[in-house]
């Protein structure tokens, strides 16, 4: 136990001090994930748009796989991405394995289905009537889009939040394509799984609250979204 108040006093005065290594890892971190997540909500929205929005053979089916989709491991992603990224893969020309860009690679897979089946979810809860509304007031496609993604841009955000926590909380694919590179690619999850195991607990646990301090925030901008939906 006392152990434990001394790793704290000393994680406490890591934070204090704004600690240049520790404060890297944070916006590492957050400019990855937060890449990462507009890039799935900007292929989420039209992908949505396309599968609600229009009547074809399969309809059903296709939702379910972008459903089921979520339910995939983020390892098995990783480990796809780092077979695609790797020098002998068919995207070793990219050189991305190893740097950010093969993050925000994996982590953009991962968060697009659970963006998806969201935004799918709103716009299926809003039904025809705004479609069929804006269809006899003479309204153009783009026009239409505009007006049924404005009735739910609260879910969409909601939707890109969501996203937005589940990537930046994601640890074993991150460190599978970035490999936890000091300076490099070192994140927030990955820094602290390696400072545990190196018993540097003060800077595990001083990355450990201000990824919680992420976390708390990013939930209460979600409830404060929903309510505003909900109203």
């Amino acid at each position: 136990m006392f152990n434990l108040i001394q790793s704290m006093k000393q994680a406490l005065g890591l934070l204090a001090k704004f600690d240049s290594e520790i404060w890297q890892i944070v916006l590492l971190s957050l400019r990855v994930s937060l890449a990462s997540s507009l890039i799935a909500i900007c292929l989420a929205v039209p992908l949505s748009f396309a599968i609600t929005q229009n009547e074809f053979k399969g309809k059903r089916a296709v939702i379910g796989a972008v459903n089921s989709l979520i339910a995939v491991p983020a390892v098995v992603i990783g480990l796809v991405c780092y077979l695609l990224l790797s020098r002998s893969g068919p995207l070793g020309f990219w050189h991305l394995l190893y740097s950010p860009g093969a993050m925000i690679v994996a982590q953009s897979l991962l968060a697009l289905p659970l963006m998806t089946g969201l935004c799918i979810s709103a716009l299926q809860s809003l039904g025809h009537r705004v479609r069929e509304t804006m269809i006899t007031l003479g309204a153009g496609r783009r026009h239409m889009m505009l007006g049924i993604m404005r009735e739910v841009r609260f879910a969409l955000v909601a939707a890109f939040i969501t996203g937005f926590s589940r990537v930046l909380g994601e640890t074993g694919m991150t460190m599978m394509v970035g490999g936890n590179i000091k300076g490099e690619t070192r994140v927030m999850t990955t820094a602290i799984a390696l400072e545990t195991i190196k018993g540097n607990f003060e800077l595990g646990i001083a990355l450990g609250i201000v990824l919680l301090a992420v976390a708390v925030g990013i939930n209460v901008i979600l409830q404060l979204v929903q309510g505003r939906a909900g109203r």
